[in-house]
């Protein structure tokens, strides 16, 4: 029996992450079980925050954050020096 690779792709339902989700489907074999996993389920949410997912689409195989997807995400620090929360 094969071993299954199991890949996740987490997705907030925007077109960005339907982009993501199509590209995985095209390029998974038969050897990998593809989940898409909605952000909007706060469980989902949870161990998204678990894996160190800040933003999406991210796609997780065999649960580790692929290094594609590991970007940090908003930074406070960033925003600021762009103005937000400036007059």
């Amino acid at each position: 029996m094969a071993i299954k690779r199991k890949v996740e792709v987490f997705s907030a339902g925007c077109p960005a992450c339907q982009d993501t989700i199509d590209m995985v489907h095209r390029v998974a074999c038969s050897s990998c079980e593809v989940s898409v996993l909605d952000m909007k389920d706060a469980s989902i949410a949870a161990r998204a925050k678990q894996l160190g997912i800040r933003s999406v689409p991210a796609v997780v195989i065999d649960g580790k954050l692929a290094g594609c997807c590991s970007g940090t995400g908003p930074e406070e620090s960033i925003l600021r020096a762009a103005g937000l929360g400036r007059a």
